[in-house]
């Protein structure tokens, strides 16, 4: 973060304090902060986050940002270092895009923001931009998903006057979120990469998910560029609402990046030619799972406009593994083969999993542990219920569906022959150890919300 005063943070959200108290700093949690943080005092579910300011203080803080400025004094804050404002998300979002003001002004005259969205490969692709960018000096980009408007501004606040570039993940499970999220921090490279079927329970249908993901390339900047995907003719279309240049990538046609001779192995990790600007070069990629293939075209395509060199993009492709946890995530435990998907789920995503699983697992007995798709809304049944077709037709030999939703998923499976149960997050790994046994192969899949991941955690021994 651009050093600031608490006087000048206040000003910034649209608050007074009058103090000289210097902030280089943000922390959410009290038990983290170093000395000149911020402290962002958040009301939760569980938790009022107001209740820790004055340990915070104690702890070295330069003062607190709240929507409760009493109940922060109440916890032995002091006034005079309280930020008061009516919403800590929107002012912390605020606080972030002077942040990025600052950092434009005053740091490096290379700095570049990049920027990806899509309903499935952000974290991925994200992780991909960060390794291949460093080559152009210090790097922020987010751990995990933070890429809602909590996540992304914290992101933000991390950069500073040394910062070269700054990767973010722009996430929307309704309407005007990206819009938003792009008012904080405008994209010099803005990279879209599919359209499918995700929070359709939220936004109503998947015409308004690509209205959604195309406020990114409504608010890119304005000498900057926009890569888009090729292959998803929603995706292509926003190139009609592009006011920058445009470049594509395709695994399946012509674009400016592009992949030829596609060859998917037994552990289900993908080779290919990487065509780019008239250089071309075998890649094979160590992340498990074809549908790979297009976040690294992404990467690719959005690393040279930054005019990082085509043979450091290719060593990246060919070195990098997992970054993100939960992120098809291969390992041994108990004699298994454990293929951890488990951070979040889209029945897109879902058959990518599927894929891989049938993939890795030729040969062997396969196990899919399926969690809930969460936020399908009417959709939900019957793209449960599709997915169990799908389980069934990839020859997948036993499902067991965690949480109330699979419920359709599970029943299909079993019309179609398969040894298919159900239970609920507690109990699922109880159930995976009586039914699963060395040699095989297990696929941990699922929203969140459905917690699959906690399977995950314990095979892992987290």
């Amino acid at each position: 973060m651009i050093q600031m005063t608490l006087g000048e943070v206040a000003r910034a959200v649209g608050a007074s304090v009058d103090s000289q108290v210097v902030v280089t700093g943000v922390a959410t949690d009290n038990r983290k902060v170093r000395g000149g943080d911020l402290f962002i005092a958040i009301k939760g579910e569980r938790a009022d986050g107001n209740a820790f300011a004055g340990a915070a203080l104690e702890a070295g803080a330069a003062g607190v940002l709240t929507s409760d400025a009493e109940a922060a004094v109440a916890s032995g804050a002091d006034r005079a270092r309280v930020v008061e404002v009516p919403d800590v998300v929107r002012a912390l979002g605020d606080l972030a895009s002077e942040n990025l003001k600052l950092v434009r002004q005053r740091g490096r005259g290379d700095f570049r923001v990049v920027a990806v969205t899509g309903s499935v490969g952000k974290t991925t692709t994200k992780d991909l931009l960060a390794a291949m960018l460093a080559e152009r000096g210090e790097i922020i980009a987010p751990p995990g998903s933070f890429n809602n408007e909590l996540g992304m501004p914290l992101t933000v606040l991390r950069a500073d006057e040394n910062t070269a570039t700054l990767v973010l993940e722009m996430g929307a499970d309704h309407i005007g979120n990206i819009e938003y999220l792009t008012s904080i921090a405008m994209p010099d490279v803005a990279v879209v990469l599919i359209v499918a079927r995700a929070h359709l329970g939220e936004f109503g249908g998947i015409e308004n998910v690509a209205k959604a993901k195309s406020e990114l390339v409504v608010g890119t900047a304005p000498n900057g560029v926009v890569v888009l995907n090729a292959d998803d003719p929603r995706v292509l279309a926003m190139a009609q609402l592009a006011h920058t240049p445009v470049v594509t990538f395709s695994r399946e046609g012509d674009a400016d990046v592009v992949a030829t001779d596609i060859e998917v192995g037994p552990d289900s990790r993908a080779s290919f030619t990487l065509h780019a600007g008239g250089d071309e070069e075998r890649v094979s990629l160590r992340l498990v799972g074809a549908h790979h293939v297009a976040n690294a075209l992404a990467a690719t395509a959005a690393s040279l406009q930054l005019e990082i060199p085509f043979e450091h993009i290719v060593e990246v492709l060919n070195t990098a593994g997992p970054v993100s946890a939960h992120r098809m995530d291969v390992f041994q435990a108990q004699g298994m083969t454990i293929i951890d998907d488990s951070y979040n789920a889209n029945p897109d995503s879902m058959r990518a999993g599927i894929d891989a699983l049938a993939h890795i697992g030729a040969g062997k007995r396969t196990l899919a542990v399926l969690g809930s798709m969460l936020e399908l809304g009417e959709a939900s049944e019957a793209e449960h219920r599709a997915i169990g077709e799908y389980v069934a037709d990839r020859g997948i030999d036993v499902v067991v569906g965690v949480g109330d939703e699979t419920a359709p998923l599970v029943e299909a499976a079993r019309e179609r022959g398969l040894e298919a149960s159900r239970a609920d997050a507690q109990s699922a790994g109880s159930v995976l150890s009586t039914i699963a046994a060395p040699g095989d192969v297990v696929l941990l899949k699922g929203s969140n919300g459905s917690r699959v991941w906690t399977i995950a955690d314990k095979y892992k021994g987290n």
